[in-house]
């Protein structure tokens, strides 16, 4: 007996929207990821992308748990000697709310081409609207 395997013309990708007001941050990431590499189907097949998209909404009231908020660093490098940067969680969330959860959901993603094609179906809005309406997405409760 074989096992099946799904093709990508098999797929129907659905929307998913998730609302991350007062939600804790790696509880919404996980969330998102699990959606993103499509776990939550029975179809899933780890080296293919059987995800569907996620629109995530005020990314801006995500809350961290303990203390995050004052001792979290996001760290880039340019690749250049000294080109190392350092940005608190209190000033990345001043500036580019949106960039915290992005963060935490590509770390939980593949390291690869495929993980990259995942994190397209990404949308994270720092508000309460997003343009996506058109795609009719179903609103999903954010873990607490």
């Amino acid at each position: 007996m074989r096992t099946p395997i799904p093709s990508a013309k098999d797929f129907v990708r659905s929307w998913h929207v998730i609302d991350a007001d007062g939600a804790v941050l790696g509880r919404v990431a996980s969330q998102a990821a699990k959606i993103l590499m499509g776990k939550h189907r029975p179809t899933y097949t780890p080296f293919l992308d059987t995800g569907d998209h996620v629109i995530i909404v005020n990314a801006e009231k995500v809350a961290m748990t303990g203390n995050k908020e004052g001792q979290k660093v996001y760290r880039t490098h340019s690749g250049y000697p000294g080109g190392l940067k350092e940005t608190g969680a209190v000033k990345m969330r001043a500036t580019r709310p949106a960039r915290i959860l992005e963060l935490a959901i590509s770390g939980m993603l593949p390291k690869n081409k495929l993980g990259k094609q995942m994190y397209r179906k990404l949308k994270v809005y720092a508000g309460s609207k997003h343009p996506h309406q058109a795609q009719k997405p179903e609103a999903l409760a954010a873990q607490v």
